[in-house]
């Protein structure tokens, strides 16, 4: 069994070589591919199932295809679920130029699904796009593209995602740099059992969000490229990140810390930011030294014990 194989199980997601392909635009030979739970109908475009639901609650069951397809949800709240986990990809289309799915309704959930291939004109192409409402990710899988998920800000809202990876994402060959995961100002975010590995320039984790959880996870930077941070919180923000395994690799382009918080602003309060039980270290073969915790905020954080390899400090005031 190769990395990639046990990668993909230790994730809890299916392999994906048997995965047949859509003949276009997300039609099969033999039936439509997206089911509304709920009411039995099925729709060969993405986009006409999200409409269907509408205002209402509903469920998008996806078949076990690759798909050239995106959707926007602008009202209602939808799980978008996949038939058999990591078996339905939304593969290299983008809704408004912006990401395969774009949600601004209520609430949105994904489960089981992959995001691949997403490149647009500003660099900034990601997998999901959320503009406002409560989102949950569970089982899904974000990779090859210039994003994984991207937020707008909505401070009222709360996003959470588990059991997910994030593969061979990022880049700083726009305006700016784009992330594996990159959360605005929402209320909350929070992350467990998830993966982050092999990125492609930016930060694995950005995120502006007032509270943080990162929980049971790890971030594998050892063929990173060009990367930066593995967790940025630019504003600052109170939480807890415990219980990761950390390993940066050689090609960076910003190796100082491994966490860093409040290096930008100071918009949300970071006393009590509580980091305990991680392990840290470098990639066999590299001799640095680094930061496992950055803090600009002056506010006292809460370090408790966390296994940390040679070179690596485990604080500095900035």
């Amino acid at each position: 069994m190769n990395r990639s194989t046990r990668l993909a199980l230790a994730c809890g997601l299916p392999l994906l070589a048997a995965v047949p392909a859509a003949t276009s635009f997300g039609q099969t030979e033999n039936a439509a591919p997206y089911t509304v739970v709920e009411t039995g109908r099925s729709f060969t475009r993405l986009q006409d199932a999200v409409d269907a639901i509408g205002e209402g609650n509903g469920t998008i069951r996806f078949a076990s295809l690759r798909f050239s397809d995106c959707a926007v949800q602008s009202k209602g709240e939808i799980t978008y679920q996949a038939q058999v986990p990591g078996q339905s990809v939304l593969d290299g289309k983008a809704c408004e130029d912006k990401a395969a799915l774009v949600l601004r309704g209520r609430g949105a959930r994904i489960e089981g699904l992959v995001f691949a291939n997403i490149r647009v004109p500003d660099k900034n192409g990601a997998g999901v796009r959320l503009e406002h409402g409560n989102l949950s990710v569970s089982q899904a899988w974000f990779r090859d593209s210039e994003q994984g998920l991207l937020s707008g800000e909505d401070p009222e809202g709360t996003i959470a995602i588990d059991k997910s990876t994030f593969t061979r994402l990022g880049t700083c060959e726009g305006s700016g740099c784009a992330h594996s995961l990159y959360i605005g100002n929402y209320g909350s975010l929070t992350v467990t059992r998830s993966r982050f590995e092999a990125g492609t320039g930016g930060h694995y984790v950005k995120s502006r969000a007032a509270r943080i959880e990162v929980l049971n996870s790890s971030f594998d930077d050892s063929a990173g490229h060009e990367t930066n941070y593995m967790i940025d919180l630019p504003e600052g923000a109170t939480g807890r990140i415990a219980g990761n395994w950390f390993v940066q690799g050689r090609d960076k382009e910003n190796y100082s810390a491994f966490i860093a918080v409040a290096a930008e602003h100071r918009s949300h309060p970071s006393a009590g930011l509580t980091v305990e039980g991680n392990n840290a270290r470098f990639a066999p073969g590299i001799d640095r030294h680094s930061a496992f915790v950055a803090d600009w905020s002056g506010e006292p954080l809460k370090l408790g014990e966390n296994a940390l390899g040679t070179g690596l400090s485990s604080f500095e005031k900035r």
